[in-house]
């Protein structure tokens, strides 16, 4: 039975020599993660299910980066019900603090994830690290509690949507703008409960941050996860971080996929979405003098070293716009040391940024950065619904570093190509 790369790794952590979309199965989990605001709940109905000791202590990570540095009582209060339950079932992955940093930036870095991996997370975006060459994909925290006691969880084998990578990203433009504008094309429903898979000639020109970028927002079209074909990036990196040495799943030359898209990178553009959905999107250069009055670079999505190299190149010798609160948010303190060393703070302090901790803060209208009413922002963070970041009448437009770096100077939204000397 020709298979898919997402209904591979399934089959195999299932036991089955096979599966076919629609399948009902059970399957081992190499990792359940949860973070501050997720985990609690799930601690709860782990007490419930009355089992005393988790499945694994060391293939369960908590992450505290929703609602830290600690913003109020009820934040302290979740983080202590974590730190506590960690502490008293010897969790080995536990992160806080200076040791811990945005769930999904802290995972790939620490080698936890690794190619042909089951990663199971009570967090929407766990599809992350599906840019690995892992099935990964985002559950309710009861179902966290359940896979901590049992190390297993239930899963319908999804259909499949293949994109066939071609040519190579012009300058300026990233993964976020490829991941934007497949969106755009399909919609925000248009991978229900699919797996989106890509693969092709064009993945060559995407670095790992890139690949990370679009596997996570293949939740915000609706997909059950993203996956990447594994090269030789693919491997490079998880050497790098110490990875388990994991088996590489190939797609099945004869694979069926509800639909196959070709996607010309070398057409690619720099792109924001407009409120209030991911799928509001255009080319940066045609929305129009869009004033904004804050610009947030950050986030599972673009909080990467290779983003805020991109936005440093754009910011040096360069002001953030009279006015304008531009707000950097490293993923985590190994992106912050390596943009300390490499200068980069320095020149967004002279741009005028407020330099935070690794938080997820502002994305979800949390902390250190929430808007007010009838207030605009533009965000490398992955979602623009209503109210997403602050005031239900506050507005988010979606982009990349590139974009928001560029935004930022000119105090209206626009494109690196709007920017003197470019």
């Amino acid at each position: 039975m020709p298979m898919t790369m997402t209904q591979k790794i399934l089959a195999a952590h299932a036991g089955r020599e096979s599966v076919t979309p629609g399948d009902l199965i059970q399957a081992a989990c190499d990792l359940v993660l949860g973070n501050d605001i997720t985990a609690p709940p799930a601690v709860a109905v782990f007490r419930q299910i009355g089992t005393a000791r988790v499945f694994d202590r060391t293939k369960i990570a908590l992450v505290m980066d929703h609602f830290t540095p600690n913003k109020d009582i009820k934040s302290a209060e979740q983080c202590k019900t974590v730190r506590d339950f960690a502490r008293e079932q010897q969790i080995v992955h536990f992160y806080e603090g200076g040791g811990a940093g945005v769930e999904h930036v802290i995972l790939p870095e620490k080698g936890l994830v690794g190619a042909g991996d089951l990663v199971i997370g009570a967090d929407s975006h766990t599809c992350t690290y599906g840019a690995l060459g892992a099935f990964s994909t985002g559950v309710g925290s009861t179902d966290m509690a359940a896979g901590m006691a049992s190390g297993r969880c239930w899963f319908k084998v999804p259909e499949a949507l293949r994109f066939e990578l071609e040519g190579k990203l012009p300058p300026d433009v990233g993964g976020k703008d490829v991941i934007l504008s497949i969106i755009g094309r399909i919609g925000v429903e248009g991978a229900s409960y699919k797996s989106m898979e890509f693969g092709g000639p064009g993945l060559a020109s995407l670095t790992m941050d890139d690949r990370l970028t679009m596997a996570n927002m293949a939740i915000e079209a609706g997909a059950k996860n993203g996956i990447f074909e594994v090269d030789d990036i693919t491997r490079e990196y998880l050497r790098s971080t110490g990875a388990k040495s994991r088996l590489e799943f190939r797609p099945d030359k004869d694979a069926v996929y509800a639909e196959t898209f070709r996607i010309d990178l070398s057409a690619m553009k720099s792109v924001v979405a407009l409120p209030s959905s991911p799928a509001n999107v255009h080319p940066a250069e045609a929305v129009g003098q869009i004033p904004v009055d804050q610009v947030v670079i950050g986030s599972c999505t673009n909080g990467r070293i290779n983003d805020f190299r991109i936005a440093a190149r754009i910011l040096k010798g360069r002001k953030a716009a009279p006015g304008l609160r531009l707000i950097i948010l490293p993923g985590s303190q190994l992106v912050y040391a390596q943009a300390l060393e490499e200068g980069l703070l320095a020149i967004f302090l002279e741009a005028g940024a407020v330099i935070g901790p690794p938080t997820c803060g502002p994305c979800l209208g949390g902390h250190m950065g929430v808007l007010a009413k009838g207030e605009s922002a533009v965000a490398t963070t992955n979602r623009n619904f209503v109210g997403r970041m602050g005031h239900p009448e506050s507005f988010v437009y979606l982009a990349g570093p590139a974009v928001a770096a560029a935004t930022a100077v000119l105090g209206r939204i626009a494109g690196p190509s709007a920017l003197p000397g470019r």
